[in-house]
């Protein structure tokens, strides 16, 4: 086996490991989005009425509107959270032990996201699980089809969290960080109303909510469920990746940090 496919694994491998002995995590990760879909949908349902608009092609409850965010949710906090996994191993010191390793750095990098991305996903559709329990279905295929649009979101929001990383020196600061980034993000998009609902209130606010990349994360998901294509969310989420993926990259830079400089 390569050295590179023998360090993939070991890296997702310990991902997985350091998930599985985090059963709160786990927990936790489930819960935000079960409150908002089975509590907070329940008091916006008819406050938020929606109208027929793509991908559905009838009238939906505020509930199914919602699930594609809430994945997204899933995944954003997820991405932060490996942020802060990352923040933690850099100041016990097994991140120099990576970045130190014969291998280049960016494929260390790119390992720690695929372990990443494989745990959003795995959270994912363990909440489609329990909403399809409680009667929130998609069509049957969609749960397959949207294996890509999931792949995709969560490599550009774990390159999100990644380049996050490379600046948060601290653990103590990471919260502060943490909550100016996920909530604007999760917030100012279309996972808990569509944009022409926001367009009636501010077309600023429009404008912002169509510029954010969570926005086109999550309407991949929501067109993928539905066994749509949305080829502009697909673009704009590609190229969101490609350049928090390059800012990451040059954040992790020894010459920058001085973080894993061989000698």
């Amino acid at each position: 086996m390569s050295p590179y496919a023998t360090s993939l694994i070991a890296i997702v491998k310990r991902e997985a490991l350091r998930f599985i002995h985090q059963r709160e995590r786990f927990v936790a990760a489930l819960v935000r989005p079960l409150v908002w879909l089975l509590v907070f949908a329940a008091g916006f349902r008819a406050a938020l009425g929606l109208s027929i608009i793509p991908p559905y092609q009838t009238y939906i409850t505020y509930e199914t509107y919602i699930v594609p965010g809430l994945c997204g949710m899933i995944m954003l906090f997820n991405g932060m959270q490996s942020s802060l996994s990352l923040v933690y191993d850099r100041e016990m010191g097994s991140m120099k032990l990576l970045l130190t390793s014969p291998l280049p750095r960016w494929w260390v990098l790119f390992c720690k996201l695929i372990g990443s991305t494989a745990i959003s996903i795995l959270q994912v559709y363990t909440f489609l699980a329990i909403a399809a329990a409680f009667g929130i279905t998609m069509p049957a295929l969609g749960y397959v089809a949207v294996l890509p649009a999931l792949i995709v979101a969560g490599v550009m929001l774990g390159a999100l969290g990644l380049l996050l990383s490379s600046f948060i020196k601290q653990l103590e600061n990471f919260a502060g960080v943490m909550n100016f980034v996920i909530f604007p993000m999760f917030f100012l998009s279309s996972a808990l109303y569509p944009l022409w609902k926001m367009a009636e209130s501010s077309e600023l606010l429009h404008t912002i909510c169509a510029l954010n990349p969570f926005t086109h994360a999550v309407e991949l998901i929501r067109f993928a469920l539905y066994l749509d294509f949305n080829g502009a969310a697909l673009i704009w989420a590609l190229l969101a990746m490609a350049v928090f993926t390059v800012a990451a990259l040059w954040g992790y830079n020894p010459a920058r940090t001085g973080l894993g400089k061989r000698r």
